[in-house]
C-alpha cells in the first residue's frame, strides 16, 4: 500500500504571484480604460498582499470569480452617470447585435464601454491612494455581494458576452495563446502573457524522490490547457499520475444538470476533484494528504470521505501568520513553510 499525496497547484507547484495574481490586478485596471480620470489611478492599483488577503477569505472559486468581486468593490466607489438609460436597447441585443468583432459578445463591449466611459473614476482613485489595504477595507465595509452591472459582464465565456473572464485571459494567456484557444482576437491585451512569468515552486530532483514511494496527483481549479501548458512546459508531467482540472468539475456538473436538474459547483471548497483521485486509488492507498495554500483547499480536504489530511503550504504568502490562521481554523492538519518539510509531516503523522 502507498501513500496518495494530492497537490494544489496554483502557489504549491507553480508561483503565480507575478502571473494569475497580478492579471487579477490588471484585469480591474484595464475594465476601467475608458472612465474618466482613468490615468489617475495608481499604478499599481493596489498592492498583492491586499489581494491575497480578499483570495484567503474564502468562497472564490477561481481567480475569475476573484477578478469580478474586485471590480465589484471598485466599481462601488465610481461615479455613474445615467446607467440604466445606457443599458436600454443594448442589453436585449446580446446574443445578436453585431459591432466590430461580429462575434455574439458585441452587445455586452458596447454596454460596458457606454457605461465605463460616462463613469469618473476620480474618487476611487483617491481611495486607492489614500488607504493602506484598500480592498480589506472594502470587503469589511461592504461584504463580496457583486454589483448587479458588473455581474451582467461576466456572464457566459469568452466570446458571448463575459467580459471581464476574456480580459483576464488575453492578459494571462497572451495574444498567441489566446487566439489558438479561443479562435478570436484580443481586444484589450495584444502583448505577451503574463503565464510566461510563471516559475516552478517544487525542484524536480524532490518530485522524483517522492514519486518513487507515493502515487502523486493534481487537483486544480485551472482550466486543462493551462494546467497542461505549465506541467508541460516545466517537465512536470511525468511525475503525477493523475490531474483533475476545472474542466472534470464542469464536466459533471453539466451531467448532474441533465441527470436531475439540479445546478452544482464542484470547485473547491467541494471535495468532488480528491474524492475522485481517491475512488480511482483506493485499493492501492491507505494514507491520504492534500497540499494546498488557500483555507477552501482546507475546507475540501476535511469534507473529503476519504479523511485526508490538510496540509497548508506557506510559501507563496506574503502575509503568512494571517494565512496560517485561516488554514487552521479551515481545518488544516498541518502547516508547512516549504515543500521540505513533507517528508516530516507524513512520518510524524504515520508514527
Amino acid at each position: 500500500m502507498k501513500r496518495l499525496i494530492v497537490f494544489d497547484m496554483d502557489g504549491v507547484i507553480i508561483d503565480v504571484s507575478g502571473s494569475y495574481r497580478d492579471t487579477v490586478r490588471q484585469t480591474a485596471k484595464l475594465f476601467f480604460k475608458e472612465a474618466l480620470s482613468w490615468k489617475n489611478l495608481p499604478d499599481p492599483l493596489f498592492e498583492l498582499e491586499d489581494l491575497a488577503e480578499v483570495k484567503q477569505s474564502g468562497g472564490l472559486n477561481n481567480d475569475w470569480d476573484l477578478s469580478c468581486l474586485v471590480i465589484s468593490l471598485m466599481f462601488s466607489l465610481v461615479k455613474k452617470v445615467n446607467i440604466k438609460e445606457i443599458q436600454t436597447g443594448f442589453w436585449e441585443q446580446k446574443s445578436g447585435k453585431e459591432g466590430k468583432g461580429g462575434d455574439k459578445g458585441d452587445a455586452a463591449w458596447i454596454m460596458h464601454d457606454k457605461v465605463i466611459s460616462s463613469c469618473d473614476v476620480e474618487g476611487l482613485a483617491k481611495f486607492l491612494i489614500t488607504e493602506e489595504k484598500p480592498l480589506t477595507t472594502l470587503i469589511k465595509k461592504k461584504g463580496k455581494k457583486n454589483d448587479k452591472f458588473i455581474m451582467s459582464l461576466y456572464e457566459g465565456d469568452v466570446g458571448s458576452g463575459n467580459i471581464i473572464k476574456q480580459i483576464f485571459q488575453e492578459i494571462y494567456l497572451g495574444r498567441n495563446l489566446f487566439e489558438s484557444i479561443y479562435g478570436i482576437s484580443p481586444r484589450i491585451h495584444k502583448s505577451d502573457g503574463y503565464i510566461k512569468r510563471e516559475k516552478p515552486l517544487i525542484k524536480i530532483s524532490f518530485l522524483d524522490a517522492l514519486s518513487k514511494d507515493n502515487i502523486l496527483a493534481i487537483a486544480t481549479g485551472r482550466p486543462k490547457v493551462e494546467a497542461d501548458y505549465a506541467l508541460e512546459f516545466f517537465n512536470l508531467r511525468g511525475y503525477f499520475s493523475i490531474v483533475l482540472t476545472l474542466d472534470d468539475c464542469i464536466r459533471e456538473e453539466i451531467k448532474i444538470m441533465k441527470k436531475e436538474g439540479k445546478k452544482v459547483s464542484f470547485g473547491k471548497p467541494n471535495p468532488f476533484m480528491l474524492d475522485a483521485i481517491a475512488d480511482m486509488n483506493k485499493h492501492r492507498v491507505d494514507n491520504y494528504y492534500y497540499v494546498g495554500d488557500m483555507p477552501d483547499d482546507m475546507v475540501a480536504a476535511a469534507r473529503s470521505r476519504f479523511g485526508f489530511k490538510g496540509v497548508g503550504f506557506l510559501a507563496q504568502s506574503s502575509n503568512k501568520d494571517i494565512l496560517k490562521r485561516g488554514l487552521l481554523e479551515s481545518g488544516a492538519d498541518y502547516i508547512m513553510e516549504g515543500v521540505e518539510d513533507l517528508k516530516g509531516i507524513i512520518q510524524a503523522s504515520e508514527t
